[in-house]
């Protein structure tokens, strides 16, 4: 048995994976070709044709429909833009109350508070780490005006019981689907089952443009309050004649041509780009889903996974050591990686400091409302069993992916070899 790299052996991966590249010579000519029009964003920020942006927005827009199977698609120059541009199109209003998993980027839940909406922490299934339906219709109340479901690491959410239970309430289902590109539930592709999907594009997804995202719908008057907020919903409100008001104080998130004319040529590469990532996670899968306290992820049954994190459980007890010790050890064999996620957000000083320390947010975080224990599932899994690794982040070929492999088995069967390890920091 090789002995751990950590007490002195040698590591599996000696060498740092190779980062992964998506850009090549077609996005560096299509970037060329649009310095040479000389015509870098196509927006005006008044009625006209140009309120939508110029030809390569307008061309990546309809490509992403296309794909997709979507009646609108509004770009957007990021997805934290997407997410506040749909909070404020489904009408999001001050003390309006909108439910979100605790394990997410922070933009999620950030993005009901610019409207003085209430974020609402509901538990994740533990062995997708999306929202729980059962957890999600005990917290819908009166208040309740959305549900904010996010694909984590590139699984679906429970998308179609969600959007029955939204449509159930008379409220609406917003999925944040920034890593689940190609991903599926029952033939339909993840951020198009609820009322409106926003992806990113931001330069560490499986396809980007540095910066920028995408919003779907097939709401017409979703998609036209969309566009208004992403470039100055103000000035044009008499123009598309708008009559409901709420919310239409616009931004500026405009996508510029030069993204755009990345976007198109990743997209139409995005196969290229996304199955590697399936393919690698895959095998991760195969070469632990044997090992005793290791519980690699689960593809719920009619659903495909886009992989973005390959991310495991380890049950510190069944295995028989806990978390920082194997972390620590998988790390000196060349296996990057991180433990735990996110902290579960409602543990942010945002959301647990005093209300008149929150300025405007004050009423929408009201003391008391987010005690620690809200969400038993998701504080433990980020406390003591999760594990993930960023397919994304890496070109990792058929043999280094079963390098990889061999380094989780390596570790699982040297944990004996733990127990003497000290803390860190110790």
């Amino acid at each position: 048995m090789a002995e751990l790299a950590i007490l002195g052996g040698e590591p599996v991966l000696p060498n740092p994976l190779r980062p992964y590249r998506t850009m090549g010579a077609a996005e560096a000519e299509a970037v060329k070709r649009v310095v040479e029009s000389d015509c870098l964003s196509g927006f005006y920020g008044s009625a006209g044709d140009q309120f939508l942006g110029g030809p390569r927005v307008k061309e990546f827009e309809a490509a992403w429909s296309a794909r997709f199977r979507v009646r609108h698609t509004v770009s957007v120059n990021s997805a934290t833009s997407g997410l506040y541009a749909a909070m404020g199109a489904i009408g999001i209003r001050p003390g309006d109350e909108v439910i979100v998993p605790p394990l997410t980027m922070s933009a999620t839940a950030m993005a009901p508070l610019v409207y003085g909406g209430v974020p609402v922490f509901a538990d994740v299934e533990p062995e997708t780490f999306c929202l729980d339906v059962d957890a999600v219709r005990r917290a819908i109340t009166p208040r309740t005006r959305a549900i904010l479901a996010v694909n984590l690491f590139g699984h679906p959410a429970p998308l179609v019981r969600l959007r029955a239970l939204a449509d159930e309430h008379g409220i609406k289902l917003v999925e944040d689907n920034a890593q689940g590109p190609l991903a599926s539930e029952d033939g339909r592709h993840a951020g198009t089952i609820g009322h409106v999907g926003v992806f990113s594009l931001n330069y560490h997804k499986h396809i980007h443009t540095g910066e920028g995202g995408m919003c779907v719908t097939d709401d017409d008057d979703l998609a036209l309050r969309m566009q208004m907020i992403r470039n100055h919903a103000e000035n044009v409100v008499e123009a598309y004649d708008v009559q409901d008001l709420t919310n239409l104080v616009g931004f500026n998130y405009r996508l510029t041509e030069l993204s755009a004319a990345v976007g198109l040529e990743q997209l139409r590469r995005i196969d290229e780009h996304v199955g590697p990532r399936v393919r690698l996670a895959e095998t991760l899968t195969a070469m632990t889903e044997d090992l005793e306290g290791i519980t690699p992820p689960r593809v719920r049954p009619g659903c495909t996974h886009a992989y973005y994190v390959w991310a495991f459980r380890l049950d510190e007890e069944a295995a028989g050591v806990s978390r920082e010790a194997f972390s620590r050890a998988l790390a000196a064999e060349g296996f990057p990686h991180g433990a735990g996620y996110v902290r579960p957000l409602y543990l942010l000083p945002l959301f647990q400091r005093r209300p008149e320390e929150s300025g405007v947010f004050g009423s929408a975080l009201a003391a008391g409302r987010y005690p620690a224990g809200l969400c038993p599932v998701a504080e433990r899994l980020h406390r003591s069993e999760l594990l993930l690794f960023e397919t994304c982040a890496y070109d990792v070929d058929a043999r280094t992916a079963g390098l990889l492999g061999e380094a989780v088995r390596k570790v699982h069967a040297n944990r004996g070899a733990l127990a003497e390890l000290a803390p860190a920091g110790v």
